[in-house]
């Protein structure tokens, strides 16, 4: 196991961020933190650090348990962090996602959304869903 590794690659390998890129775009934009410290993605965290994460409108608190080297399962993610996140922030997240959206459906018939349509549709609930 690494000593140290980039806070961006960190926040991708435990799962934090879907991909590098968003991990890396959050950072640039100020949204990880250790003790108000606004961190490049280049900054080297060592285990036992506790990282703010700002990730679409929450504040998400994490302390570094462990560090890996490349990305692995969600299974096996999970105990490379201590999730600290208040309740109170976590609840704001349940009321927000719990019960919001129905199923999406398609008419009948209408086949699979080509990679165009599907690209429009991720555009779509990005602008809608954004809280930032």
């Amino acid at each position: 196991m690494p000593e140290k590794i980039r806070v961006d690659k960190w926040l991708w390998t435990v799962r934090i961020f879907k991909s590098r890129t968003k991990a890396t775009e959050t950072c640039k934009k100020g949204g990880v933190k250790i003790l108000d410290k606004v961190l490049k993605p280049s900054y080297l965290i060592t285990k036992g650090e506790t990282i703010s994460v700002r990730k679409n409108g929450y504040e998400l608190t994490f302390k570094v348990v462990d560090l890996l080297k490349t990305r692995v399962s969600a299974t096996l993610a999970e105990p490379c962090y201590e999730d600290l996140t208040s309740e109170e922030e976590l609840n704001k997240y349940k009321t927000w996602y719990v019960g919001k959206f129905g199923a999406e459906k398609r008419e009948r018939g209408s086949g699979r959304p080509t990679k165009r349509e599907r690209r429009e549709i991720d555009d779509f609930k990005e602008d809608m869903y954004n809280v930032d």
